[in-house]
């Protein structure tokens, strides 16, 4: 354990700790040595914490945007004075390298700084009347009470995406981290408790899906339910909220295709497909999962590809040259295994990895070889479902008509990589490509000010900038006779 000691997850309702029921035992990915426990919570706790969210709602709302803003700025200011622990809990409790940890830490805060500058902005609208001596306009209110469910591959920048936005607006919040991402969420919670979050504006409840996610949305207490995670619990969770209509934001992961045409810098394409897929493992919604190269310089740039990922440094997350750390779970590292195979018996080519790590250090622990595919079709399931991990599948497509087709064989549609030289070319894939991002000629990788969001069954509503924070306002026309 280092430096940490063991650590024990409860629920956080009014600004106090609830033990649940049953104790669930959290192992570290890196070596399987006892991290800590999440006390679960059921469906009384969740309950008590919507009712706990819904009675400090008002109060807050009540305060000036202003003075939720100023909150929100100290909570950034104590995130960041608490950057290197936190960073190293995080790489601790699921994997991720240490370097990665502190750049999450740094999106939280520029979250909590931009969503504070909203303090001014909150703006409603002023319409002409139609009749005479009457006044009429538009006024955004908070939502109320906002139920927020995240996955475990970055949970500090994923609640904070969630609870700076709710905060700013207006709202309580009832967040549930993922079972495998608890540690440090509530760590951060507990900073914005010390930052001047009033009891009960930002309650935390902890545990698997069932019961805890079950009882959060199927309650009618929120006025939005907003979750980032995989497809199937997207849409159980929209199936459950669908009794008491709450608004909807879900996003439901990705698989993002790399277009590697013809007249690209092939050096700079191999550098961006490399550092997209082995960020974090390749656990991130928005990673590398399949590369379209057209077959005339496919050879030459998947020889750039091997050797960046032979000397990819793969071990433990907490020292600083490492690039690649375990995947997050044993159940994650079989359902990795198990793809790579299936893969291989309907016709893959493994070029260098295919298994997982084993001697030394890598005999303990969550590790798999970063991992090069080819001779896949685009109907194969390695290519049509999400990989999430440090397998990247290499296809060789005969044009740029090929690749914009096969990009769009998906049920996902989140995020794209087009890597060309021409802006007619460009220009053309943004017209094309069906999904909510679009990167030409670098990497994956979302600013605070955009808006990160899905198409197809990659979910409905997003996250981040001024269409974010949408999600979390509803409006009020207002007819008023003087």
């Amino acid at each position: 354990m280092n430096d940490l000691d063991l650590l024990r997850a409860t629920a956080l309702i009014d600004g106090a700790a609830v033990e649940g029921g049953a104790a669930i035992p959290r192992l570290s990915p890196v070596d399987e040595e006892p991290l800590g426990v999440l006390s679960t919570s059921d469906a009384t706790i969740v309950g008590q914490a919507l009712e706990s969210a819904q009675r400090a709602q008002r109060g807050w709302a009540r305060r000036s945007s202003i003075e939720r803003g100023m909150v929100l700025r100290k909570w950034a200011a104590a995130l960041s004075a608490e950057r290197q622990r936190l960073a190293r809990l995080l790489s601790r409790e699921i994997g991720k390298p240490i370097l990665e940890a502190y750049g999450e830490i740094d999106f939280a805060a520029a979250t909590l700084q931009y969503s504070a500058e909203f303090d001014r902005r909150l703006d409603g609208v002023l319409l002409q009347p139609e009749r005479r001596d009457e006044q009429m306009w538009i006024a955004p209110e908070p939502v109320g009470v906002v139920a927020a469910i995240i996955t475990w591959n970055a949970p500090i920048a994923l609640a904070m995406r969630k609870l700076a936005p709710a905060l700013i607006a207006g709202n309580a919040v009832v967040l549930k981290p993922h079972e495998l991402a608890s540690f440090a969420v509530l760590d951060v919670v507990r900073l914005g408790l010390g930052s001047g979050i009033p009891k009960g504006v930002v309650n935390v409840v902890v545990g698997p899906g069932a019961p805890a996610g079950v009882a959060l949305v199927s309650s009618p207490i929120p006025g939005l339910v907003t979750f980032t995670g995989g497809r199937n619990a997207g849409k159980a969770i929209a199936a459950q909220a669908a009794e008491h209509l709450p608004a909807l934001s879900l996003e439901m992961g990705g698989k993002a295709p790399f277009l590697i045409l013809d007249d690209c810098n092939l050096d700079e394409a191999a550098a961006a497909t490399v550092a997209a897929k082995i960020r974090n493992c390749g656990q991130t919604c928005v990673a590398n999962e399949r590369v379209l190269v057209h077959r005339s310089v496919a050879a030459e740039f998947l020889q750039r590809l091997t050797d960046r990922f032979a000397a990819l440094k793969v071990g433990d997350p907490l020292e600083r040259a490492v690039q690649v750390g375990p995947k997050v779970s044993k159940a994650e590292l079989a359902r990795i295994e198990g793809l790579v195979d299936r893969a291989r018996a309907a016709g893959g080519q493994v070029v260098c990895g295919g298994s997982r790590l084993r001697g030394g250090a890598f005999d303990r622990g969550y590790w798999y070889a970063p991992t090069l595919l080819t001779g896949v079709t685009a109907r194969m399931e390695i290519m049509q479902e999400e990989i999430f991990g440090p397998v990247l599948p290499v296809m060789e497509v005969e044009s740029f008509d090929e690749a914009l087709a096969v990009a769009n064989d998906s049920p996902y549609g989140l995020a794209a990589c087009v890597f060309t030289s021409d802006v007619r070319r460009v220009m053309r894939a943004l017209r094309e490509l069906e999904c909510g991002e679009v990167y030409v000629n670098r990497p994956p990788g979302e600013s605070v000010h955009g808006f990160h969001s899905g198409w197809k069954q990659s979910g409905v509503g997003g996250d981040d900038g001024m269409l974010g924070l949408r999600h979390y306002l509803r409006h009020k026309t207002v007819y008023l006779r003087a």
